[in-house]
């Protein structure tokens, strides 16, 4: 149900202003599909797009009222969007019928398709329920990243500790006591050869068993450090492995950043123009991190703070730092700060997609304290990755274990397929102006 959903939204949004265009075509006389409003639709369809989707439609934001105001923000920032440009060219691009018709079409149909989603939602997780047999740390643990944003939707019937069950027969009492329809097992449980006969019978009677470590991976998109011996981590790493896929990556990372490089210098005049005025004389700064096989490099970003962040310092940056002015913190919201990296996707440190880099004091400090956390400079690092799109920045040690989680799990499933989903929700963070 949710890919219909999906599929339902956007066929809607293509349908409601090519229908709301060949009206206004058929009322004023000319040809829609021979006129210049033809290509411009299309643009208006794909902002449409680009704005539900950051917005989380239909699947991602929950309630029928979050639903309704997500539908409306994405609908009325697309014409917004599509007016500014037509004011900007002193062209009516699209008649106003079409621009102004479509939030009062897409709304309702947008928030119709959530209902499926959620619908859809629902109904996974009912499918998906699980009975977990874990130490109380693992479960609690469990049940806290369930909360979030899981790639797969489930919910935990009951769970128990490996102790309460080994050697007394009464885990398949348990497991149909609370109908679930999936059984983990975390490292503890594994290791008792009584609770793996009674995993077994419950298996061979037709339900389905994982181990946390595999669970973690296939619904969460994560491998927990919890669970992870250094023989688990010696998975094939695309970049390293694969010379077809690093070759096309390469390829790939080099276009866009040939167009980001446009982009840059077509934004730069009002860039500097916006650092003036918060009292930055200089636009650039450079800060040092560490890249692949642990090579030093010079990272370049927009300078988004007008005291000295070239600096060395021993603190996280915080949501709201105080260092930061406010068309600094502009540039963070839309992951504008990061676009000059595109020269370090050119030199070859920085690609596309990868894991973050960080600065050399932070490197030091966390392998340290994070176990194997030097496998992440094993390929190239990123200008976004899994980890960004699924937990965001780190502001703790403790935020960088679990971004190091999602870093390994990337490592152990790199590919073109995960890059693109990767790219699709950076765009949905940029979209929705979630940066930091």
């Amino acid at each position: 149900m949710i890919l219909w959903a999906r599929v339902l939204t956007y066929l809607g949004i293509a349908g409601g202003v090519v229908g709301l265009s060949l009206v206004h075509a058929a009322r004023n006389d000319y040809d829609y599909a021979g006129s210049s409003r033809f290509g411009f639709s299309l643009a208006f369809i794909t902002l449409l797009s680009l704005s539900a989707y950051g917005l989380g439609l239909p699947d991602l934001v929950g309630t029928r009222r979050r639903a309704l105001f997500a539908a409306l923000q994405a609908t009325l920032a697309a014409a917004l969007g599509v007016s500014l440009l037509q004011l900007f060219l002193g062209d009516k691009l699209l008649p106003r019928f079409v621009v102004l018709g479509s939030p009062l079409i897409l709304v309702p149909w947008l928030a119709f398709c959530s209902g499926i989603a959620s619908r859809g939602t629902r109904k996974a997780a009912e499918r998906a329920r699980i009975f977990v047999v874990a130490t109380e740390e693992n479960s609690k643990a469990l049940a806290e990243d369930l909360e979030r944003e899981p790639e797969r939707p489930a919910r935990i019937a009951g769970s128990v500790e490996p102790h309460a069950v080994a050697h007394d027969g009464t885990l398949a009492n348990r497991v149909r006591a609370t109908r679930a329809t999936l059984l983990v097992l975390d490292r503890s449980a594994l290791l008792d050869e009584d609770i793996v006969s009674q995993a077994a019978v419950l298996h061979e009677a037709g339900l389905r068993t994982r181990t946390l470590v595999t669970f973690y991976e296939e619904w969460l998109g994560k491998l927990p450090i919890s669970e992870l011996e250094r023989a688990s981590l010696m998975f094939d790493i695309g970049e390293l492995h694969r010379a077809r896929y690093w070759r096309i990556k390469r390829l790939i990372d080099v276009l866009v950043a040939v167009c980001g490089l446009i982009l840059l210098g077509l934004l730069f005049p009002l860039i500097y123009i916006g650092n003036a005025v918060s009292g930055n004389r200089k636009v650039l700064y450079r800060q040092l991190r560490v890249g692949k096989n642990g090579h030093k490099f010079w990272i370049y970003k927009l300078r988004t703070m007008p005291t000295n962040p070239d600096a060395e310092v021993n603190y996280w940056t915080t949501l709201e730092d105080p260092r930061i002015s406010p068309f600094g913190r502009m540039l963070r919201r839309s992951h504008l700060d990061e676009l000059p990296q595109v020269v370090n996707i050119l030199k070859g440190e920085l690609s596309l997609i990868g894991p973050r880099p960080e600065q050399p004091h932070y490197v030091q400090t966390l392998t340290e304290v994070l176990p194997y956390y030097t496998l992440r400079y094993l390929v190239t690092p990123g200008l976004t990755g899994w980890a960004q799109v699924k937990f965001g920045y780190a502001g703790t040690d403790a935020d960088a274990l679990e971004k190091l989680q999602y870093d390994f799990y990337y490592l152990s499933n790199q590919g073109l397929r995960l890059d693109l989903l990767i790219a699709g929700r950076t765009i949905r963070n940029i979209v929705a102006l979630r940066g930091r």
